[in-house]
């Protein structure tokens, strides 16, 4: 057998093997970034029971400081302002779900609510 047969033949046999190692590799997802695990730690302690111990201390401290803190000069005013509108945002998921509301998910509605004609007849059936 001569070289170039020799080449052709090996080639033939590897192409097979190489495709077919090479396709769970095509297929599989590309692995995760290093930052996105500690920004998804993050997101979660910020939209979990940190945003509403956070969210209640803000309020609670700065409406006290609205309230009882006298004669406040416009900068403390303001800032009292801003700490109290973040602890409303801040807790606003928490102070939602008091309400029943979990979120921008659309239910199906009850089987009772809905009314099927099973007779087949049509509207103007009976009148």
């Amino acid at each position: 057998m001569s070289r170039r047969n020799a080449f052709i033949a090996a080639v033939l046999l590897a192409a097979p093997i190489a495709l077919a190692s090479v396709s769970p590799a095509l297929a599989s997802s590309g692995g995760s970034l290093p930052w996105e695990g500690p920004l998804q730690q993050i997101q979660e302690s910020i939209t979990g029971p940190v945003a509403g111990a956070i969210a209640l201390a803000a309020v609670a401290i700065a409406g006290g400081m609205l309230i009882f803190g006298g004669e406040l000069n416009d900068f403390a005013r303001r800032l009292m302002y801003i700490v109290l509108v973040a602890g409303i945002l801040l807790g606003a998921t928490n102070i939602v779900g008091l309400f029943g509301a979990t979120g921008a998910s659309i239910g199906l509605p009850d089987e009772q609510t809905i009314s099927i004609n099973q007779s087949g007849e049509g509207e103007g059936a009976h009148g």
